[in-house]
Parts: structure tokens; C-alpha cells; sequence
């Protein structure tokens, strides 16, 4: 079982041939919806390759909140949601893709801080990895899953005001060419001064940058013609953690394979319009 912790939304994607124009209505291509968010298509991810997946994020029991139940059943991933009773509508993301780029308008889900619940199913757990969106729950399952010797990732996006708190408990970090901690030029050194072994930066279709410790090696990954990016990243962060738990404790050797691991599927997934087909 790989546990995933952060943010659920639903995820409601059209695919048009051009942005419109303020006050223009335009007729969409296709359209799909699906629950989203890092944490949510990482399990996702995981659940397709074939690992127990278990999902810890807010749902609740809004009408709306029944399609995200619906499509995480349908993707085989277990989820336990800390905002059971709550009646509010769940973070909703307004997707508009075209020619290969995307525009998004989100809530979040800053709304919601969910209670940490009991952690001691974790005992079960090869790897977990958080996103950071919900700052207790990401604290309180890494501080946890440290204390059990199981490795933690982080699906490092873009800088939140909590990640100086969870560098300390991580083994992996994967971060966008979009993370920058404040005033900080040298990332990889930054994350290693923090403690953290194992760190690389994605950057879409060019090579990642893998930290081996002293230097940064770039690391190609496989080229495909690109029809929709969305959720590329979470797809790389989902595939890596199955990765990294079928190969813990890391050497240089088996971080880089688990990165080639990670990008085949990462690179696939932005062949196809949405955050499912590639799973076809």
C-alpha cells in the first residue's frame, strides 16, 4: 500500500481549438471530468500501475462530491475522507486546454483544514507522499511515517508557507522549475542543507536535473507529441512513489532508474486530452 495525502477536487476540463475572448462563448471539442488534484491523480497513478493506493484528503458529502467518490472507485483507490460530514461543495477546477497549453481557475481548497485522523493503518504503508495543501495532515503523516522507517515524498509543485516544515521529513523531493523557496538561487543545495537526500527538478519535455549529492546530472526523458499537460506532473510524483517504494533504500543508481520509471508514464500521459485517457 502506497498512502497519498493533499488535495481532491473535480476536475472539469474542455478542450477548445482557441482561448476565448472576454465575453465569448466558444463550443468545446470534448470535455471530461474527473476528480483531480496532485495527491488525487498521484494515487491515481499508483492504483493503474498496480499498487494499493489509499487516498487521505476532503470530500464531503455534497451532491457534487459523488462524482469524485464515483471515479475513485472506478480507479481502484481506497479513499479515507477526513471531511465526511461536511455538506460544502468539494474544490472545483475549471480546466480550458487548447493547442497543448492549459488555463485553470481553482478553489484549492483552502477552504478546509481536515482533522488528522488515527495514522496507525500507515504501519502497512511502502512509501507515502504528500502535496502540502492540507499543512496538519501533511505534517502528521510524514512526522509518522518517519517515525516508521517508511520513506516520504514530496510532490514539491510550487512553495507553500508549510514546506519549511516539512523538508525535514522527507527522503524524496521532486519540485517543479515553478518551485522557489524564497530568496534561495540554489534549490537542490537548499533542499540538501534541509536534509533531504534525493532530489531532482522537473522541467516538462527537457531532462531532469537529478541531485546526486555533490552535483546535478541531467537525466533525458522520452519525447512525444503533446496534446493536453494537465496533470503530467502528478502522473511523474504518483509513478516515482510506486517506484521508490519497490526500490527503497535508494542508491544514486536506483533514484535515476526510478526517475526513468516515472517519466515514461509522465510523458504518455500528455499524448491524450484529460488526466484518464492514457490509462486506456
Amino acid at each position: 500500500m502506497i498512502v497519498f495525502a493533499g488535495l481532491c477536487t473535480l476536475d472539469i476540463v474542455q478542450l477548445v481549438t482557441a482561448y476565448p475572448a472576454a465575453d465569448e462563448k466558444v463550443t468545446a471539442l470534448a470535455q471530461t471530468v474527473a476528480a483531480g488534484g496532485p495527491a488525487t491523480n498521484a494515487a491515481v497513478t499508483a492504483a493503474y500501475l498496480g499498487e494499493p493506493a489509499t487516498l487521505l484528503t476532503a470530500v464531503g458529502r455534497h451532491p457534487l462530491a459523488a462524482g469524485i467518490r464515483a471515479d475513485l472507485a472506478a480507479r481502484g483507490v481506497d479513499l479515507i475522507d477526513l471531511a465526511a460530514t461536511d455538506e460544502g461543495a468539494p474544490p472545483v477546477s475549471s480546466i480550458v486546454v487548447s493547442a497543448g497549453h492549459r488555463a485553470v481557475v481553482s478553489t484549492n481548497g483552502a477552504a478546509r483544514a481536515p482533522a488528522v485522523p488515527d495514522l496507525g493503518f500507515l504501519r502497512g504503508a511502502r512509501a507515502v507522499q504528500v502535496d502540502g495543501h492540507y499543512p496538519a495532515l501533511a505534517r502528521a503523516v510524514l512526522t509518522e511515517a518517519r517515525r516508521l522507517g517508511i520513506p516520504t515524498l514530496l510532490d514539491a509543485g510550487s512553495w507553500k508557507a508549510v514546506t519549511p516544515d516539512l523538508l525535514p521529513l522527507l527522503d524524496v523531493v521532486v519540485c517543479s522549475a515553478d518551485f522557489h523557496p524564497p530568496g534561495v538561487t540554489d534549490v537542490p543545495a537548499f533542499l540538501a542543507a534541509h536534509g533531504v537526500r534525493w532530489i531532482a527538478i522537473s522541467r516538462g519535455p527537457e531532462p531532469i536535473l537529478r541531485w546526486t549529492g555533490t552535483d546535478l546530472v541531467a537525466q533525458p526523458v522520452p519525447q512525444a507529441t503533446v496534446v493536453d499537460t494537465l496533470g503530467a506532473g502528478d502522473v511523474l510524483h504518483g509513478a516515482l512513489t510506486v517506484a521508490v517504494a519497490h526500490r527503497w533504500p535508494l542508491t544514486d543508481t536506483t533514484f535515476a532508474e526510478a526517475l526513468d520509471e516515472a517519466a515514461a508514464p509522465a510523458t504518455r500521459s500528455c499524448t491524450s486530452f484529460g488526466t484518464r485517457a492514457w490509462m486506456s
